[in-house]
């Protein structure tokens, strides 16, 4: 109205607006999220583009894992294999354009899903046929470990649902789900917490994340960036859902240093309110300059910043949550609810196979019924310098002696 010029990022809500996707549904004219020009743009980034709304990626702490330099934070904190775990999503598409998002928003912005539906077993063998395919070029690479290469390219056990976009609005997100845990893969299924209706339909995953982003309405709008007018009334119903859900649930927090992190008590009442089993609490990675982000190194908390803001919260949290790990190499610390803490010893891993013998089962469980022990290098200490480094593996040391440092990750 009297001005036709439209940022390139919000072109999804105008036009959900003017088309609705039911309706371009019944003509038949949905069309591929995936154009020719984003396919360049991602494939050159190293993702594999699965049909024409997904995608899959090879993290980084796959390739560090098959070589024995470590696991990623979900390792330490949840016992998953790092090397047969393949990051994913059925939706490149977000209602989000967070100021810290690594992926520098070349995928699609929209408010629903009006592209074109893939059906999810054809996106299942798709995405597996590409993580082993990636897999498989690491053939040779100095390091990796024979026996690890071998189960990597033999069995995929974990799919993170956090490559990018977001996944929970794939409208046959609950199919895509039940195929998966079908085949015995565990997963971890991350929301930025703006669909209530899908988050409440949702079937039981392995474990449940919302990114909780910031602790006011203020501030969520700053840090995320939310293509919803009612962004803040959707954020909180998806905590309330959060609570009800019986399968593991998390809070992912990403601290912004001049951001988000001023109103710890906000946050406090936020996780009281949704009473999620973790809390997961990373300072945010600087990713380099980019016109779509205003963040620079000094946004960046310290890892001792982290742990502090951490405690803090635990104690204000009261007797119900205590910081219970930590993964230094990647600048991020877990909280943890004392439903966890059994007989005085943290059970934050995860029984995998029991997981998926319940998933499949068809029967009611809840997040208890396949936690497991957790190692103790494992757990947090105070006077860890290094802490949620797995003994097993090898420290890899740049030329001049550093140990290499990494914030990236699922």
């Amino acid at each position: 109205e009297g001005n036709d010029l439209v940022d390139v990022e919000d072109l999804g809500t105008v036009l959900s607006k003017k088309v609705p996707g039911g309706e371009l549904e019944q003509r038949g004219e949905r069309k591929p999220m995936v154009t020719p020009s984003l396919r360049a743009s991602l494939t050159k980034q190293g993702y594999r583009i699965v049909g024409s709304h997904s995608g899959v990626k090879l993290c980084r702490w796959t390739k560090a894992m098959l070589r024995g330099r470590g696991g990623c934070y979900k390792h330490t904190f949840y016992g998953i294999v790092s090397y047969q775990c393949m990051e994913a999503t059925p939706s490149l598409a977000c209602a989000n354009k967070c100021v810290f998002c690594w992926r520098h928003h070349d995928n699609p912005v929209g408010t629903s899903f009006r592209w074109q539906i893939d059906d999810p077993d054809e996106l299942i063998r798709g995405f597996e046929a590409n993580h082993l395919q990636l897999i498989k070029q690491l053939k040779g690479v100095p390091g990796v470990i024979a026996s690890r290469f071998d189960e990597a390219t033999r069995r995929i056990r974990h799919c993170a649902l956090s490559l990018v976009g977001e996944p929970i609005i794939y409208p046959r997100i609950n199919e895509f789900i039940t195929s998966l845990h079908a085949r015995g893969i565990s997963t971890f299924m991350v929301t930025n917490a703006q669909f209530p209706q899908q988050m409440e339909a949702l079937v039981p995953c392995t474990q449940l994340y919302i990114s909780v982003d910031a602790p006011t309405s203020a501030e969520l709008k700053a840090v995320d960036r939310p293509l919803f007018s009612d962004f803040w009334e959707r954020f909180l119903t998806c905590v309330d859902l959060l609570r009800a859900k019986r399968q593991r649930t998390v809070f992912r927090m990403t601290l912004v240093n001049g951001w988000n992190t001023e109103q710890l008590e906000k946050y406090v009442e936020l996780v009281q309110r949704g009473q999620p089993d973790f809390v997961e609490v990373k300072g945010v990675t600087y990713c380099g300059d980019s016109k779509a982000s205003p963040l620079t190194i000094k946004h960046c908390p310290f890892h001792h910043e982290v742990r502090a803001y951490c405690s803090a919260m635990a104690a204000a949290l009261g007797e119900r949550y205590e910081v219970a790990c930590e993964h230094a190499h990647s600048n991020i610390v877990l909280i943890a609810r004392t439903d966890f803490k059994i007989d005085g010893a943290w059970q934050t891993w995860i029984d995998y196979d029991k997981f998926i013998q319940l998933a499949n089962s068809g029967q009611p469980f809840s997040s208890v019924d396949y936690c497991a022990p957790t190692p103790e290098w494992a757990v947090y200490h105070e006077e860890n310098v290094d802490g949620g480094f797995d003994p097993g593996e090898r420290r890899f040391l740049r030329k001049n002696g550093s140990t290499t440092v990494s914030g990236g990750g699922c």
